[in-house]
């Protein structure tokens, strides 16, 4: 594959979003990819590439604004398809949802990662981002609720 025989677009549709599973961690569900999508500020940036069918990397983002910082992007989560590493998709798909960010008009972009995820901090690192000290991330487990009716 030639560099560059990729390209990368935000996903507009539900299908798009239900297409991309196989790069998420677990199985889509139709309601969640409709409520995604719906809201605003959530972005699914797709890579798809000349030699596949479906996309072989996502980057998924969320705005959030908060009253004393104004509007920062997260990267939420970053895959890219095993038979296409190492062909700058991963750096593109950061690229891609900074420039999405700075078009929005946030201040910044972060994303927590593992420390053992070197893979992923050389892929931040190549894309421009820094590493702060390192933190804890406590994580509460909710028991799954229903979805409200209407919802």
């Amino acid at each position: 594959m030639a560099e560059r025989d990729w390209l990368i677009v935000e996903a507009e549709t539900v299908e798009e979003v239900m297409g991309a599973e196989a790069l998420y961690d677990g199985p889509a569900r139709r309601e969640w990819a409709e409520r995604f999508l719906a809201s605003p500020g959530h972005h699914l940036l797709l890579a798809r590439a000349t030699d596949a069918e479906g996309p072989v990397g996502m980057a998924s983002g969320v705005q959030m604004t908060h009253p004393d910082k104004g509007t920062e992007m997260m990267l939420y989560e970053l895959c890219v398809a095993e038979s296409h590493r190492r062909r700058g998709i991963g750096r593109g798909l950061v690229d891609a949802l900074g420039q999405l960010a700075r078009a929005h008009g946030c201040y910044g972009m972060w994303v927590p990662v593992d420390a053992d995820n070197e893979a992923a901090l050389a892929t931040y690192r190549s894309a421009g981002g820094r590493t702060e000290e390192l933190c804890q991330v406590p994580v509460w487990d909710f028991a799954p609720a229903e979805e409200p009716s209407g919802a």
